[in-house]
């Protein structure tokens, strides 16, 4: 197995940064231009505590979808899976991430899962708090803990951006009212999940996100629990069938482990026990994952023998 090394994960950015050539970045991110195509950058924690980090992982780019694991996890600590679940699904899907067929296809008209944008805006309106202000800040002050950087903020410009270009999540979120699948005020479940989205994160901090899964729902620092158990298997089993889009199933077979990408080119992935990691890779694909990530995480899950299903790990956990 090869060793992580800093010198090893540069190697693998190299190998992996031409296959962002074949991806675009998503211009509807204020702070995104052309230029930022081969920016590629990893950071990996391990659950010893140690760090190793290459290419351009101080880049900072909005969550994005990757805020999604975030929400699931506080509607879970609000009101248990059986509440959650009777809002949203847990299979995966084959439409695209904003589709709203599926929702019109089905006599639940419930969305399939947390990880599309219809089921992270049910999910929203699940948080506790008297307005989606009240419940943004308490979802920053836990972001901030599991990730120990107190100077994360949510970006203005990506907000606006967000509610600009916000149609189709609008449409969404009405039909799942008309529907009585969303059952709290529409404009405030949409301003939290636009807010959400926006907060700006580096690699090393989406690691911190990674690790938090792996190492079981610790404060990294106090070592206080802060998820149960049940909890974080339901966020990692629905990460592994559902957080890639309509990818998951490739990279469940090819990575063989939980992971969440955004359309910002942010990956968080989670290898239980072992480490968590954090990829920043603007150039995405038709399907929302960053091009030079994907190729990213899958040479690492090889090499290091990442892989959940592998014979490896079943020796080695053994």
């Amino acid at each position: 197995m090869q060793e992580l090394t800093n010198e090893y994960l540069q190697e693998a950015i190299e190998d992996s940064r031409p296959f962002a050539s074949s991806g675009s970045v998503n211009m509807t991110i204020p702070q995104f231009d052309e230029t930022m195509k081969d920016y590629l950058g990893i950071s990996i924690i391990t659950t010893d505590g140690e760090c190793f980090s290459a290419g351009d992982t101080n880049q900072y780019v909005p969550m994005q979808s990757t805020s999604k694991i975030i929400g699931l996890m506080l509607a879970l600590q609000d009101f248990g899976k059986e509440r959650v679940f009777q809002t949203v699904g847990m299979e995966p899907m084959g439409d695209f991430f904003n589709s709203i067929s599926q929702l019109e296809s089905y006599d639940t008209h419930k969305p399939f899962n947390p990880m599309i944008n219809a089921g992270a805006i049910a999910v929203a309106a699940l948080i506790k708090g008297q307005n989606a202000e009240k419940r943004f800040d308490r979802y920053l002050k836990f972001l901030r803990q599991i990730t120990n950087n107190h100077e994360l903020e949510m970006s203005e410009e990506v907000y606006q951006s967000e509610k600009a270009n916000g149609a189709r999540n609008r449409s969404l979120a009405y039909f799942m009212h008309s529907t009585g699948t969303l059952v709290s005020d529409v404009e405030d479940a949409l301003d939290l999940y636009f807010r959400m989205n926006s907060v700006m994160m580096c690699g090393h901090d989406f690691a911190r996100v990674g690790l938090f899964l792996a190492k079981g729902g610790l404060d990294l620092d106090t070592g206080e629990k802060l998820i149960p158990s049940h909890h974080l298997r339901t966020v990692k089993a629905i990460m592994m069938s559902s957080g890639m889009y309509n990818s998951s199933g490739h990279f469940a077979v090819e990575a063989g482990f939980p992971c969440k990408s955004g359309v910002s080119g942010s990956i968080i992935g989670s290898i239980p026990g072992r480490m968590g990691l954090g990829i920043v890779g603007p150039a995405i694909d038709e399907k929302g994952n960053s091009t030079a990530g994907g190729a990213l995480i899958k040479k690492l899950s090889q090499d290091l023998e990442l892989n959940m299903f592998g014979v490896e790990n079943t020796e080695r956990s053994g």
